[in-house]
Parts: C-alpha cells; sequence; structure tokens
C-alpha cells in the first residue's frame, strides 16, 4: 500500500457507506440503536474533507486522521471502534509504502485494538467477526500481491459477516434481545466487509 491507494480506499469506503446507510441502518435497526448506517455516513463524510486538507507524509498519516476523525464524528459505538482500528493502523505503518507483511501486521494490530475497547471475540456477533478473518486471510497472502492479499480478505470478511446471522449476540445492545437476536446479520460485521471490499477494488 502507497499513499495514494490508502486515500482511494478511504474516499471508496467513504461512497460506499453513503451508498448504503439505509441497508445497515436497516440491519442496526432489528437488533440496535437503528443509527449505524447514519452515524458512519456522517463520519465518513467528516473524514473527506479532512483528508483534503492533509498533505499525508505516510500511509499512517492517512488512517490516523479518519481514525481521529471518526472517534470526534460518530456517535455511540461505532466511532471508537472503527476509530481505534483505523488508528492503530497509522501507528503501524509510519513510512510512505507499506508491504503486504506490513499491512498484514497492521490489521492485527487494529483487530487487538477493537478488542481491547470493546472486550469482544468471534462469535459474540459483532465486527470482529468479520475484522478477524478478514485479517488473517490477509496475512495467508502476505507474500502475494497486495491486490490477492486484499481480494481474500475481502471474501472472508464477507463470509464472516454472513455467518453471524445464526448467532446470538453476546456482546453491545444486541445482546440485551438474547435469542431473539438470532437471524440478523450484524449491522457492525456487514460495514466491515464493506470496508474490505473497497480496499480490495482500490487495490484493484
Amino acid at each position: 500500500m502507497d499513499i495514494p491507494l490508502a486515500l482511494a480506499w478511504i474516499r471508496a469506503t467513504a461512497a460506499a457507506v453513503e451508498r448504503e446507510q439505509a441497508r445497515l441502518t436497516e440491519l442496526d435497526s432489528a437488533i440496535g440503536d437503528g443509527d449505524h448506517g447514519s452515524n458512519l455516513a456522517r463520519g465518513f463524510a467528516a473524514v473527506l474533507p479532512a483528508l483534503d486538507a492533509l498533505a499525508p507524509a505516510s500511509v499512517g498519516a492517512v488512517l490516523t486522521k479518519t481514525g481521529t476523525t471518526l472517534i470526534s464524528r460518530v456517535g455511540g459505538a461505532s466511532g471508537p471502534l472503527y476509530g481505534s482500528a483505523f488508528r492503530a493502523m497509522g501507528k503501524a505503518l509510519p513510512g510512505e509504502h507499506a508491504t503486504p507483511a506490513e499491512f498484514a501486521a497492521a490489521l492485527t494490530e487494529a483487530l487487538e485494538a477493537v478488542r481491547g475497547l470493546g472486550g469482544a471475540t468471534e462469535g459474540d456477533k459483532t465486527l470482529i467477526d468479520a475484522w478477524s478473518p478478514a485479517a488473517t486471510a490477509f496475512a495467508a497472502h502476505q507474500a502475494d500481491p497486495f491486490a490477492t492479499a486484499a481480494k481474500a480478505a475481502a471474501e472472508a470478511a464477507a463470509h464472516g459477516a454472513e455467518a453471524t446471522t445464526p448467532l446470538q449476540a453476546r456482546k453491545g445492545r444486541a445482546s440485551y434481545l438474547g435469542p431473539r437476536s438470532i437471524g440478523h446479520q450484524d449491522p457492525g460485521a456487514t460495514s466491515t466487509a464493506l470496508l474490505f471490499r473497497c480496499l480490495a477494488e482500490a487495490a484493484t
């Protein structure tokens, strides 16, 4: 990954979140506050001008600015969770370029940041159910071209998001529903899959 790819990834994610805002909110309405799509759309809309005003010297600068902006503009749990993930990636990528192996390590740092903040693990029906398999898949392809690894991560994230449907939530607001949370795809895992799909498309 280089700086232009990092910028393209975030801008593509902002466009995708805006495009899929209603779907994300619909998923969140079933088991959460019903504001996941609108919150993320507002946050990424604020990220765009922040990046336009930035003269990034590193990949990490792009991702760190994304994270700090999301934290400051997105309410609920998703702002701190996604913000911390991007900030952790940014901290791990201080150069103008990042190899697939370096990016794989950054994805793991982001995963650990989310785990540390929310206390969730795989199977809890959260965004980790998409991020974790994506990070594993990317790492498994770190010897391949970046685009190949990104595509594998996107496919793993999509599968992970779909696999949350039969799960009973054990974290977050959805956990209050108990068995009634079963049968709904987790909105956080869904937006995470969207984020990785945008990475794969930007890298192609």
